[in-house]
């Protein structure tokens, strides 16, 4: 019976897949038989024999279930699988395993691991990056109110909006492209990383399987691939997560009711609100993105713990690694796959964009005046002071702020009434903002042709 929802809710199935038992079993054996094949080679056992174990390192003939048969007797995890494996091999049974300690197999099986979960994520990214620029392109001209803190300020555009998620995304994709060759290594170390087990041969026994894997290797090692390594995976994660977060965050900000700007994908044929409130349209895809970004970022906090383990190793970092690197690549997987569907169905409700940039009847385009005052010739100080007097009588009044623009003498020994209405046309004070976009939109179109 499922217990934890990756097995049941979360994460889709060629993800889930990567992790589970079969699969995992299936790349211990893929090690195994990569190490056979390397002894092999340098004439440390029988060709023969290194055929024999490659051809049973499948779960076809080493069955997952006779596997645990095995560690419910020994009490052991790998060396159940080197026995279930050297008992279907026969004669040459006896050279599986031959010098390798537990972790050189399960940390090598992990990068393979690793390597196709990176991959997906790395494919999602692309995608999401992708949408973000359509919508980028497609509302490049949107303008909307800015806010910080809450507040409404300056005018932005909602082009600069998705153009700032999308480099954001593009940043994770740079990052996860340079970690790849820290992260995707194997080990054939032995015991403490001496290599003593495998004579004077370790060093090319074990570049022969990394390169039979299509792995990096490990410059040294103890018994396990240091975990600064996987530390560093758990933070790209997190940071991936926390930019979803972030997104996620956004939309359903923009989503409240008081707001209304844009609106969640919602199958009108079907799909329910709420249990009790018929009208209901709740941002719950953007709520899971946010809520399952906390436990992937939770998990590094493990992974860092599990660096400073103890001498050549301690076994404190296994049973936690059980958990989280299956959970944080489902759950990840779970919401980039959610905000792709959000952001490629994502509507805009311009005549809301339009009301909300008006709302303030001017005010936020305080800093324009300022601006414009200074070009004239005012202090910047003065007029800072000046807009700042004006802002709070116009909000006072119930007024907008071209009407105490109109009503100040100061204002109007400076500015004429064409230069109020046009400094005052929130349109007008958008900087650069299509510019940039464009120019980013250029880029990457020339990046994915080159």
């Amino acid at each position: 019976m499922a217990i934890h929802p990756i097995d049941y809710r979360y994460g889709s199935e060629e993800m889930r897949r990567i992790f589970e038992e079969e699969s995992k079993l299936q790349k211990l054996l893929e090690v195994e038989a990569a190490l056979a094949r390397a002894h092999a080679k340098l004439g440390n056992i029988p060709e023969e024999a290194a055929k024999e174990i490659s051809k049973k390192a499948s779960t076809k003939y080493v069955k997952l279930e006779r596997v645990k048969e095995i560690e419910a007797e020994i009490n052991h995890d790998l060396m159940a699988v080197v026995l279930a494996l050297a008992e279907v091999c026969g004669e040459a049974g006896k050279y599986v395993h031959l010098g390798a300690t537990s972790n050189d197999i399960i940390d090598t099986a992990t990068a393979l691991q690793f390597k196709e979960a990176l991959a997906i994520v790395e494919r999602d990214l692309e995608e999401l990056k992708n949408i973000l620029l359509e919508r980028a392109e497609e509302y490049i001209d949107i303008v909307c109110v800015g806010r910080t803190h809450g507040q409404h300020a300056v005018p932005t555009t909602y082009g600069l909006k998705f153009a700032i998620f999308a480099m954001e995304i593009k940043r994770h994709l740079e990052r996860l492209r340079e970690m790849k060759k820290r992260l995707l290594v194997g080990q054939m170390t032995g015991a403490v990383g001496t290599q003593a087990s495998f004579g004077d041969k370790g060093i090319e026994i074990q570049e022969l399987v990394m390169k039979d894997l299509g792995l990096g290797k490990v410059e040294v090692s103890n018994q396990l691939i240091q975990r600064d390594r996987y530390a560093e995976c758990f933070a790209l994660l997190a940071l991936i997560s926390a930019t979803l977060d972030k997104m996620g965050r956004e939309i359903r900000n923009l989503m409240r009711t008081e707001i209304a700007e844009v609106a969640e994908p919602f199958r009108e044929d079907k799909q329910v609100g709420s249990s009790t409130m018929p009208h209901k349209r709740n941002p719950i895809n953007s709520e899971k993105v946010c809520g399952l970004a906390r436990i992937i970022k939770s998990n590094v906090f493990v992974a860092l713990e599990n660096v400073s383990l103890e001498h050549e190793r301690d076994l404190t970092n296994s049973s936690p690694e059980r958990c989280i690197i299956p959970e944080s690549f489902v759950l990840l997987d779970e919401i980039l796959k959610t905000m792709k569907k959000v952001m490629k169905g994502l509507k805009i409700f311009p005549e809301n964009v339009e009301k909300n940039l008006m709302l303030t009847k001017g005010l936020n385009l305080a800093e324009a005046v300022m601006i414009e005052l200074t070009k004239k010739g005012m202090s910047r100080q003065k007029a800072h002071e000046l807009l700042r007097r004006l802002s709070i009588k116009a909000f006072e009044e119930n007024k907008g702020l071209k009407e105490v623009l109109l009503e100040s003498k100061e204002v109007r020994a400076y500015l004429s009434e064409e230069d109020i209405e046009r400094v005052t046309n929130p349109k007008n004070y958008i900087g650069t903002a299509i510019e940039q976009v464009r120019r980013i939109l250029e880029e990457e179109k020339k990046s994915s042709r080159s």
